[in-house]
């Protein structure tokens, strides 16, 4: 049965939140705040939060900023995963994202489909892994934003969360680095 193994010690995940948005500011960004909050309240530290612009160029600079950080582990964006001309969150992501995880948005979906039916298959929420760090796409609502954290990302960001959660692969996520680093180093 999946649940916390309260055996296991917590750790801290060091989180960013980034709202694409042409319109919000820090004070009218309700659905970072709800991010900001559910983190924080679960223990996580949030390592920065930022708004930037929907369009594509704004969003790869601070994600790929973010991705450099090694003080970062996972980037939460909230914004711009609709369909209209302005929603690029996807396509920025795709630029920087090494692997994808199908699973989030699927689930992701599947989860809204109990909430608000068929409404749900405008999204594009989505996920991935850019050296090292979890990019998570999340819609702009606050009520996206509740479902992400409280359904699933509250139990993969937690290291005690059984059978498997996304931290304890984190010392494994650049693997591949170092085997790149040993073909050059041989040449």
């Amino acid at each position: 049965m999946p649940g916390l193994d309260l055996s296991r010690p917590f750790h801290p995940v060091n989180i960013a939140v980034l709202t694409v948005s042409d319109t919000r500011t820090l004070e009218t960004d309700k659905s970072g705040d709800v991010l900001v909050q559910r983190l924080t309240e679960a223990g996580h530290v949030l390592a920065g939060r930022e708004i930037v612009t929907d369009d594509i160029p704004s969003i790869t600079a601070r994600l790929r900023a973010w991705i450099a950080d090694d003080g970062i582990d996972v980037v939460l964006s909230t914004g711009g995963t609709g369909l209209t001309g302005r929603d690029v969150t996807p396509e920025a992501f795709e630029q920087v994202m090494e692997k994808r995880i199908e699973g989030f948005g699927e689930l992701f979906r599947q989860l809204g489909y109990q909430k608000i039916g068929t409404s749900t298959i405008q999204s594009r929420a989505l996920a991935g892994v850019a050296r090292g760090t979890y990019l998570f796409a999340i819609p702009g609502s606050s009520g996206a934003c509740k479902d992400a954290w409280d359904d699933i990302l509250i139990h993969q960001l937690d290291f005690r969360y059984r059978p498997c959660n996304f931290v304890e692969i984190m010392p494994r996520l650049r693997e591949h680095e170092g085997a790149r680093e040993k073909v050059k180093s041989a040449g």
